[in-house]
């Protein structure tokens, strides 16, 4: 794992849909928001597992999981990379909370 600063990360958060065929949709829609602000990567090959190691490889902070919960109740999962704790936002408090971790 690549413990960099979140602000010198390269990647500031990846967006990834638990099933590509069903919250890949959502999942790209987050994509087009946040990468208009942030440094975003889009990841859909592999298990989850898989892809939430490569994203901690490359250092990448912050990884956003689209879920069966998310096409019912605008819900993601955020998981921090450095302390594995994972927490449930509304979608449309993303852009703010991502705000507030990198101090814009």
């Amino acid at each position: 794992m690549l413990s960099l600063n979140p602000v010198l990360a390269p990647y500031k958060v990846a967006i990834l849909p638990l099933v590509k065929k069903i919250h890949g949709e959502k999942s790209e829609e987050i994509y087009q928001k946040l990468s208009k602000l942030f440094m975003c990567n889009y990841d859909d090959a592999g298990s989850i597992g898989k892809r939430y190691r490569r994203q901690d490889e490359v250092g990448t902070p912050y990884c956003i999981t689209v879920d069966f919960d998310t096409l019912e109740d605008n819900t993601v999962t955020i998981r921090d990379r450095d302390t594995m704790e994972q927490i449930r936002i509304n979608i449309n408090e993303i852009e703010n909370w991502m705000k507030d971790k990198f101090e814009f």
